[in-house]
């Protein structure tokens, strides 16, 4: 009974998860006879990865190290300029290696608690750090959901994947450290030196830290099971807490994804939508950003993979996908919800669909450059 009113808050709180499950009950009544085919549909080396990367993060969260670094950067930057700066790179180096959403979950915080410590545009500052998250972890396999699942059916190496990218996350980036240093006056920012500092779990820092390029070596390897096996096996005996802390849940959301997307892709009239996205000029990078902005960027990767295998011009296409409209990253929604700022709606869409424009723009011409 508690699990299951735990199941039932979640769903009433998460409407991403309720519209999952809404439409996973439609489409299996409507095609009943893919029951069986149902586990088929997943992805399971991406969702083991996942989750591996998942409980690899929340130990950095805990250990408190990152939060330190975080402060560190606040109280050495004086002016607003410089610390809006030193916050959207931070956010965006931090989501390249622990992914754009558990990046916010410190980011964001740490930024909210400036307003106890100095007058600063907080809201602002958040809807910068969400367009970071987006632009940093672009370059990174594992920095978004999307590129881990395009990483993976891609079938090339880390290094690969990461070179493929690196041009269209540079120039995002780029781009949003100039708005950035136009956003933001020069005029100086008085932040108190007193403020309580997080204690740091040096151990449980350095394990984690060490954890991630033993866990993706072994992926790299194709021990994909064996290194998360490892994972759980290390925090459930040493730091069960870390396991605890983990939004398992959002495993749920992922499997459901791939489900209600794979059954969709089955429908017969969802050829030509896929087909006609990939016609547009631009190709997959138009027609994916662009669905992005209905439906997401993670669903939009696992919507248009089955009808094309040019894997990194759909993960140019959903990355830039991710700014213009909120929808179109779960990393924006996540800020917004964080921020609990009035009104930020309306100013998140004045600065992103602009880097939405001016991203589309950089990635036509470095594919007319890149051929």
């Amino acid at each position: 009974m508690r699990l299951l009113r735990y199941v039932y808050s979640r769903l009433s709180e998460d409407l991403m998860l309720l519209a999952l499950v809404l439409a996973f009950l439609a489409l299996i009544a409507m095609m009943p006879e893919k029951w069986r085919l149902l586990p088929q549909l997943v992805e399971w080396p991406t969702i083991a990865i996942l989750a591996g990367l998942m409980v690899l993060s929340r130990g950095l969260e805990e250990s408190g190290a990152l939060a330190q670094a975080g402060r560190w950067l606040l109280v050495n930057m004086h002016s607003e300029r410089r610390l809006a700066l030193a916050m959207v790179l931070f956010a965006a180096l931090l989501s390249a290696v622990i992914t754009n959403d558990v990046a916010l979950f410190i980011v964001v915080p740490l930024t909210v608690s400036l307003g106890n410590m100095a007058r600063l545009p907080i809201g602002r500052l958040i809807i910068f750090e969400a367009l970071a998250v987006n632009a940093g972890s672009a370059v990174s396999p594992i920095g978004n959901p999307q590129n881990l699942f395009l990483w993976q059916l891609s079938g090339d190496s880390f290094i690969t994947f990461l070179v493929a990218m690196l041009p269209i996350a540079g120039w995002m980036l780029g781009v949003l450290l100039l708005l950035t240093a136009v956003a933001f006056p020069g005029r100086r920012v008085d932040v108190n030196l007193d403020m309580t500092r997080t204690p740091v779990h040096s151990r449980l820092f350095r394990v984690s830290l060490l954890c991630y390029p033993l866990f993706l070596l072994l992926v790299e390897f194709g021990l994909t099971l064996l290194a998360l096996a490892g994972v759980l096996v290390l925090f459930l005996l040493c730091w069960r807490r870390v396991l605890l802390g983990v939004d398992w849940l959002i495993l749920a959301i992922f499997i459901l994804m791939f489900i209600d997307l794979g059954l969709l892709a089955q429908l017969p009239f969802m050829t030509k939508v896929a087909d006609g996205l990939i016609a547009l000029p631009g190709g997959e990078v138009t027609g994916a950003a662009l669905l992005s902005q209905l439906i997401s960027n993670v669903p939009a990767a696992i919507f248009l993979a089955p009808f094309s295998e040019q894997w990194y011009w759909l993960a140019w296409g959903v990355n830039v996908g991710g700014f213009g409209l909120a929808v179109g990253s779960l990393a924006n929604l996540i800020a917004l919800r964080l921020s609990r700022q009035r009104g930020l709606w309306v100013a998140f869409h004045a600065w992103s669909i602009p880097m939405l424009l001016v991203s589309l723009l950089g990635a036509f011409l470095l594919l007319a450059v890149l051929g």
